[in-house]
């Protein structure tokens, strides 16, 4: 899989890619994450990629120009499953959109910044708009990162256990039931019987009955999806 991420804050994005499990889905040629820096495009020998507002109002405007440059040239390289502007206005990232997206080879994301991105790229070159949380960050890239590792660890042969992955929280609609490692017991607090047992049909279905009372409690929301 391919992610290219556009963005005028690049080193933003330079920890998160660089560490643990997407650091290895890279060094396995399971992922490439391609950071490139808006400027680039600019529409003049200072970097200018914002402007002005129409109308007046505070903050800034990442212009038409450069984002259009960009796109079409990135474009021509190969054609985008998806172009994806992270933005709070967006859908709010579950965990159906991140499997969704682990299926595809190609993805374009759009870290916006300042004041958002003038809508006529939304309009006419972004084909999913995502959002991480009901609230406002002062740019797209953590939401990408975000993003790119809720994808990235979704890809076959990027965990070293196949199906962790299936495990985790929100894969069924319910939060991923307790867990449990050695020793048995500390401090008198004791590992349920049933996980020593050995009887894998009983195990799973102890899973499965504590995934759904802590849903439940935590999440009933989810129930009703």
């Amino acid at each position: 899989m391919v992610i290219d991420i556009l963005t005028v804050q690049p080193d933003l994005l330079n920890s998160p890619f660089e560490h643990s499990i997407m650091k290895r889905a890279q060094q396995k040629n399971l992922l490439n994450i391609r950071v490139h820096q808006l400027r680039k495009w600019a529409v003049n020998e200072y970097g200018m990629v914002d402007d002005y507002q129409f109308g007046g109002g505070a903050g800034m405007v990442m212009m038409c120009e450069p984002l259009v440059k960009a796109i079409e040239e990135l474009s021509a390289e190969a054609p985008y499953d998806e172009i994806i502007f992270l933005t709070p206005d967006g859908k709010t990232l579950n965990q159906q959109t991140s499997n969704s997206l682990s299926l595809k080879g190609r993805l374009l994301l759009i870290c916006g910044h300042y004041k958002g991105i003038d809508e006529r790229i939304r309009e006419h070159f972004v084909t999913m708009e995502i959002s991480i949380g009901d609230y406002v960050l002062s740019g797209g890239e953590l939401a990408a990162a975000v993003l790119v590792d809720s994808i990235g660890r979704l890809l076959p042969g990027v965990l070293g256990d196949e199906t962790s992955a299936l495990f985790d929280s929100f894969q069924d609609n319910l939060l991923a039931p307790p867990v449990y490692t050695r020793p048995v017991e500390y401090r008198g607090w004791t590992v349920p019987s049933v996980l020593m047992s050995g009887d894998h049909r009983k195990i799973d279905e102890w899973r499965h009955d504590q995934a759904l009372e802590r849903t439940r409690q935590r999440r009933p929301d989810l129930l009703d999806e």
